[in-house]
């Protein structure tokens, strides 16, 4: 199978699947399943990040400095883009997108102090262009391996799954109908495919491109699980949750390593 028909397949499937678990979760109320999956994605997130994506960056540079450099300038830039709405997919104080039981509490009590209409538009500006850089970022993964543009899908699905689910959440008690969010969401998720497929037939002669990219792959996954999603959890600082959210996170981080290993055929 060619780089670019791998690319395709996960930028698509990714999307779908991640939409579709995400949907039924969510239109199904298990809430609480979506709680766990944050847990089991900042694993997924982290280990693919200092598993896979750096240690290629620091094969494929002759100087290491230069790719720590390049994740700290992308950490920076997350940040900001966060600030401009475009990253994060939300800009409450309590951002029900990263905590779905906030969205849930507000949709029961039909809270309308907050702008739920304009929160909902904001979620697909900021949902597509997060989709459209999770593609550039898969793209330029399969473009340097197989095997890495794999575990870089991985862990990105399995992020996007409870974020999916916190926009639905969001767009519904927005006002939008089932099939509406739905519709919505999927029409975002294809972003991802444009990305993947521009960054394939742009990396294809700007292959200089590449390391940066790995670098600003890794700097995303970093940021995301460090910044979005493991405060979260601080919100249940129990000794039962505790242990559940470390365990779950040390089961994305085995399923990176064990996909690795077993791609590499070792």
């Amino acid at each position: 199978m060619s780089t670019l028909y791998w690319i395709i397949l996960a930028s698509f499937v990714g999307g779908v699947l991640s939409l579709l678990f995400a949907a039924m979760l969510t239109l199904n109320t298990r809430t609480a399943w979506v709680s766990k999956l944050v847990s089991f994605a900042i694993g997924a997130l982290l280990g693919a990040a200092f598993l896979s994506t750096l240690p290629e960056a620091f094969e494929l540079s002759e100087d290491p400095g230069q790719v720590t450099l390049m994740v700290l300038i992308g950490i920076l830039l997350f940040f900001i883009l966060e600030k401009l709405v475009l990253w994060r997919h939300c800009h409450l104080e309590d951002c029900e997108a990263h905590d779905p039981s906030v969205a849930v509490a507000a949709t029961a009590h039909h809270d309308h102090g907050h702008d739920y209409g304009r929160s909902g538009m904001m979620i697909m500006v900021g949902d597509t262009f997060h989709n459209f850089v999770d593609g550039i970022l898969i793209a330029a993964a399969f473009m340097v391996d197989v095997q890495l543009g794999i575990i870089t899908s991985i862990a990105i699905i399995t992020h996007e799954i409870p974020q999916e689910a916190g926009d639905f959440i969001i767009l519904l008690n927005s006002g939008y109908t089932r099939g509406k969010a739905f519709l919505m969401n999927l029409l975002s998720s294809f972003a991802t495919l444009v990305g993947g497929v521009l960054a394939y037939l742009m990396l294809d002669t700007l292959d200089f491109l590449i390391l940066p990219l790995l670098s600003l792959a890794s700097a995303s996954m970093i940021y995301v699980a460090l910044s979005d999603l493991i405060p979260g959890l601080h919100k249940r600082p129990e000794i039962g949750a505790t242990v559940q959210q470390v365990s779950l996170i040390l089961l994305g981080i085995g399923m990176i390593w064990f996909v690795g290993l077993f791609a590499s055929g070792h």
